[in-house]
């Protein structure tokens, strides 16, 4: 039994009770995550949004609801060693919920999953395992170990029980927004928003309930229409969290059934939401984590007439370097970053009078590298491409302006 206890996904009828107590049987480990208002998204979308941050849970996902459920009810497999293949957020839940019942574990990860991610899993104490293009390689690869080793097989969304896991995120909002209308959930593989839908069909049925994929990586709009898991052909997104090449058999039905609009949005959405959310929320989240937000600020999900609307930040274990780049990035599109390329005298002082009046306009001055090669000069030029920080965008207009007025050719030459 090592995919673990499962029924019919199409004949399950869970109870409120029966998840309400699965929630607090999980409650010394898993803690309430919040929940905030947030005023920026709400007057861009003309509804009420309030942000449920799983991105603060322990381990920074929503994932450890799921691992530790399976865990907890998974018998003498479990005692023997739990097993998962996972980008990194599963891999950390089941780690943590495995050390803190003294279980082994052991982890497989896609080669090319982040570093982060991967020293993240080991520091938890579970053993990694590298190998494989993608997440579905790497439940493959546990799926072997654990009939091989008669150790538990914890899946990162295709369990009754991780579903019933993921049901706390539910039935905290039940508790936590008394006038929840409609709740917008990222989608992998579909185990989180099959959680959330089963507590929220359960106690309010009214309440609306919109998946949202990745762009590049979104197989459940074709399975919904064909009605079996269709895979993702060129799976490809920043959204590493939930790009899962199919949806799992258990998953696909309970969504089909439950599950009201499934929609997608592209990475630069997502990677605007993140940005949105760091300069305005003060939260830090993954491309998963963002994807909610991201429908809703670009109008692919309207929110509700009345009521509050809900995006699921589902995590926040982003990859220090992806977060620079991605704020950085906007920097760019809005004015405040760019390079600019100009000529100066080649002799003393030639640099300092070009910087000196970068300064004077307000502009900082983040590198400088001189260009003396593929670029027409005269013999007694140099040529100087500057990456310069500005307020805004306006302010970027005013500094080039001043050094055009100084008498230097300036050429804009984007961002990093």
């Amino acid at each position: 039994m090592t995919g673990g206890t499962q029924a019919d996904p199409r004949a399950w009828q869970p109870s409120l009770a029966e998840l309400e107590e699965v929630h607090r049987g999980c409650a010394d480990l898993v803690k309430e995550t919040p929940v905030f208002s947030f005023g920026e998204l709400s007057r861009r979308c003309g509804g009420r949004i309030v942000l449920k941050a799983e991105n603060l849970q322990r381990t920074g996902s929503f994932k450890l609801r799921g691992s530790l459920t399976k865990l907890r009810r998974g018998g003498e497999e479990g005692r023997a060693g739990v097993v998962a293949g996972s980008a990194g957020n599963h891999g950390q839940a089941l780690a943590y919920a495995a050390r803190a019942q003294g279980i082994p574990c052991t982890v497989f990860m896609p080669e090319r999953a982040p570093v982060s991610k991967v020293d993240a899993v080991a520091g938890l104490g579970a053993e990694v395992e590298l190998g494989g293009s993608s997440v579905d390689e790497c439940v493959e690869a546990a799926r072997e170990m654990a009939a091989r080793e008669g150790m538990l097989l914890v899946h990162p969304f295709d369990d009754l029980d991780v579903v019933r896991g993921q049901s706390g995120v539910g039935i905290e909002l039940l508790e936590q927004v008394e006038d929840l209308a409609k709740v917008v959930v990222p989608v992998g593989g579909g185990g989180l928003i099959s959680g959330i839908a089963a507590a929220l069909r359960l106690a309010r049925p009214e309440v609306e309930i919109v998946g949202v994929q990745a762009a590049g990586c979104a197989p459940f709009v074709e399975s919904l229409r064909q009605g079996e898991p269709v895979p993702a052909p060129h799976p490809a997104t920043i959204a590493d969290g939930i790009a899962i090449k199919r949806p799992g058999e258990v998953t696909l039905p309970l969504v089909e059934r439950w599950v009201d609009e499934m929609v997608t949005v592209d990475d630069d959405s997502i990677a605007e939401a993140m940005v949105l959310l760091a300069e305005r929320a003060k939260l830090v989240t993954e491309g998963a984590g963002a994807a909610a937000v991201a429908a809703l600020s670009t109008g692919a999900v309207e929110p509700a007439a009345s009521g509050a609307t809900v995006p699921i930040l589902s995590g926040g274990n982003v990859d220090a370097h992806v977060l620079a780049g991605v704020i950085n990035r906007h920097q760019t599109a809005v004015g405040r970053r760019a390079r600019l390329f100009t000529r100066i005298s080649d002799r003393p002082g030639g640099l300092a009078g070009l910087l000196e009046t970068v300064a004077a306009a307000g502009g900082n001055v983040l590198d400088v590298t001189h260009v003396r090669d593929g670029v027409s000069l005269h013999v007694e030029e140099t040529g100087v491409e500057l990456l310069i920080e500005s307020r805004s965008g306006r302010h970027h207009r005013a500094l080039v302006e001043r050094m055009e007025e100084a008498g230097y050719v300036v050429e804009e030459q984007g961002g990093d």
